[in-house]
């Protein structure tokens, strides 16, 4: 155990160090190198605001109308029928929009239900399984200005459906 300790403290730097003496071995000028990847990053992120703040106001919106309560409701007898509890599901309608509203959603779930409770369990375990597709999309695609992602679209949502799937089934079959 006190070998994986001192690795993990070490790795990181060991990594950056090999990466700077393999680059001067390579005669490539390193920190020209290092300060010309700072530069591009200021500008990748000044150039990704506007997709930040539009999704972050969506998402806002979304909440505060209560349009999620409303879509939770209406569709609660058919997320019954298919064993989901219906408190999760606003967390996988969420989930691939914003990592931070989701995370606020699981500390909300397992504040009110408990980590032990399958719906603390559910919850954890979807927000492990899937990814923030939407937010992936817009902020990488936004900032090298593609601007066809129909088939990323696609399956990264594909991929978050089968997270989720996985994720009530594993629960189910674990934990019931």
């Amino acid at each position: 155990m006190a070998w994986l300790s001192i690795i993990s403290i070490w790795i990181i730097p060991v990594i950056i160090g090999f990466i700077l003496l393999y680059g001067t071995f390579k005669k490539v000028p390193t920190y020209e190198t290092f300060v010309e990847g700072g530069k591009e990053g200021i500008h990748i992120a000044i150039s990704i605001i506007p997709y930040l703040v539009g999704m972050m106001v969506s998402i806002a919106i979304f909440r505060a109308s209560g349009a999620l309560e409303v879509v939770v409701d209406w569709l609660r007898p058919l997320l019954l029928s298919i064993g989901l509890a219906p408190e999760v599901f606003p967390l996988a309608l969420i989930r691939p929009i914003s990592g931070t509203a989701a995370l606020g959603m699981v500390s909300d779930l397992i504040a009110t239900h408990g980590p032990d409770s399958y719906i603390g369990r559910l919850a954890s375990v979807m927000q492990g399984s899937t990814d923030t597709t939407f937010y992936v999309l817009t902020i990488y695609f936004g900032a090298v200005g593609i601007k066809q992602m129909g088939d990323a679209l696609k399956v990264g949502l594909l991929a978050d459906l089968a997270g989720f799937i996985a994720a009530i089934f594993i629960v189910s079959w674990m934990f019931s």
